[in-house]
């Protein structure tokens, strides 16, 4: 008899909880099959009609985790790349501190090349990166960045678990990011200074622009007339 999909969903999700309870109170090596079962109240072999193995369970448990952090922690992809960005990087290192077994799976370069979890974490960093470069303001190789955020965040994560939490430095984080966007973002493009002078930069730039009509850079250097305070 084939086991209803709502019913099969339930025991898939109640196996993954279970799971995830057991490494985030009694780390990697306290998941094996048969604890999860015994703990989730079932047979050993009901884990391998959902699961092929116990790494399979684990990628299982980390998407589930992520999923559910992240959307308590949404990052915004719709608005300024950079400080979207930022704001990724906020979420990776406030997740990895908070999740420390997990993060330790997912960055075990035993188990890196074919976890689907830690392939979608980098797929979501090179899309926010994908987006800041589409704005102009990556001064290196969309690979190159990538490889240098990761390599960034991985390593002070770890850097800070290494420590008793009364003893992290709480602004290495910070840190750590600006010494790397600096090498590879450029900086913002200036807005023209304010006052008279801003008006005329505006009108000057306005001039080259030839999908304005004649009409319209009329009516625009109006207001910027106007906006710097000229007579009329």
């Amino acid at each position: 008899m084939v086991e209803a999909k709502p019913e099969r969903h339930r025991t898939r999700t109640s196996i993954v909880e279970v799971a995830a309870r057991l490494l985030r109170e009694r780390g990697a090596q306290a998941v094996t099959t048969r604890a999860v079962a015994q703990a989730a109240g079932m047979q050993a072999p009901t884990i391998y009609r959902f699961f092929e193995d116990k790494d399979a369970l684990l990628d299982a448990v980390a998407e589930h985790v992520f999923a559910a952090y992240v959307a308590e922690k949404a990052v915004a992809e719709d608005g300024d790349p950079v400080a979207d960005l930022r704001a990724g990087w906020r979420v990776h290192i406030d997740f990895g501190l908070a999740n420390a077994a997990l993060f330790g799976l997912l960055t075990d370069p035993a188990r890196t090349g074919r976890s689907p979890a830690a392939t979608a974490g980098l797929e979501v960093l090179r899309a926010r990166v994908r987006r800041v470069a589409a704005a102009g303001r990556l001064r290196v190789a969309e690979q190159r960045a990538v490889e240098l955020l990761h390599a960034a965040g991985t390593g002070t994560v770890l850097t800070l678990l290494a420590l008793p939490p009364q003893e992290r430095d709480p602004g290495l984080a910070d840190a750590m990011y600006e010494a790397v966007t600096r090498s590879i973002l450029t900086d913002p493009p200036p807005l023209p200074p304010g006052g008279p002078a801003a008006p005329a930069a505006l009108r000057a730039a306005a001039a080259e622009l030839p999908m304005l009509t004649a009409a319209e850079r009329a009516l625009l250097s109006e207001w910027l007339d106007r906006e710097g305070g000229t007579p009329g």
